[in-house]
């Protein structure tokens, strides 16, 4: 297992205890980077929700929900029905067995293409997202407005979280990430989060221009020995890459 923590004590706890007991697909490599700039958010007083569309039975959800800050909520959104009805009940026991309290969170069954982002700026109490996990249906369209859903509602020093990026069985979810980015130039891709094993489906994080090499200075400070020193190339600039095993390969 790959060494590695967030720095917030109930967040490393149930990563290291609990977070792969918990069914679901997202890496702890990736829920501790994660966990560790909500961390960062709340000592800058970056403030606002937490938000996750496409919960699952609540693995990553209780990962960032256990890092909020006094008088913060987050926001589960799923349509519940995948694999079975039971889903939601099993979201629900795994929130309260791991310590996050009923009245700090918001379970919403629903389909995140059937709302708008009012629907979801007054289930937030018109208060910013602050960072946001989107994994939800993977299809291009599905991506396209889940993005349009939150961007409104971001706080001006928010995150998005993007799950299977460059996933294999899902290609054309990144097209929906560089028209968002075309029709958002105010947006960066601040560092591409690979995973634990050769799934290819790594995270995208992205923030606005203005928290961008503020976000890479605390993302290198951490986990510089997880820096993929070649970065990931954007054309106009370089994202940060972090991967569990930093290595290029050798050319004799």
């Amino acid at each position: 297992m790959i060494d590695i923590a967030s720095g917030h004590p109930a967040i490393d706890r149930f990563l290291a205890e609990s977070y792969e007991r918990l069914r679901g697909m997202s890496s702890r490599f990736a829920a501790a980077i994660s966990g560790h700039l909500i961390r960062r958010q709340s000592e800058l007083g970056i403030s606002g929700e937490l938000v996750e569309i496409g919960t699952f039975e609540g693995r990553f959800f209780i990962a960032m929900a256990l890092g909020l800050a006094p008088g913060e909520k987050a926001v589960g959104i799923d349509r519940f029905d995948w694999p079975n009805a039971g889903v939601e009940g099993r979201f629900l026991a795994n929130c309260a067995a791991h310590g996050i309290a009923r009245e700090r969170f918001l379970s919403w069954k629903v389909d995140s293409r059937e709302i708008t982002s009012g629907d979801l700026r007054d289930r937030l109490g018109h208060k910013p997202i602050r960072f946001v996990h989107i994994d939800s249906h993977h299809t291009r369209e599905c991506l396209r407005n889940d993005l349009e859903l939150v961007h409104p509602l971001l706080h001006r020093d928010g995150m998005i979280c993007l799950d299977d990026m460059l996933h294999p069985g899902y290609p054309m979810m990144a097209s929906a990430v560089f028209d968002y980015l075309n029709r958002h130039p105010e947006m960066r891709l601040a560092c591409v989060i690979d995973r634990e094993d050769i799934v290819a489906a790594p995270k995208f994080l992205i923030c606005r221009n203005n928290m961008f090499e503020r976000y890479r200075e605390e993302l290198l400070g951490a986990f510089a020995r997880f820096h993929f020193v070649l970065n990931a190339d954007m054309e106009s600039y370089f994202a940060l890459v972090l991967t569990p095993y930093p290595r290029l390969a050798e050319v004799e």
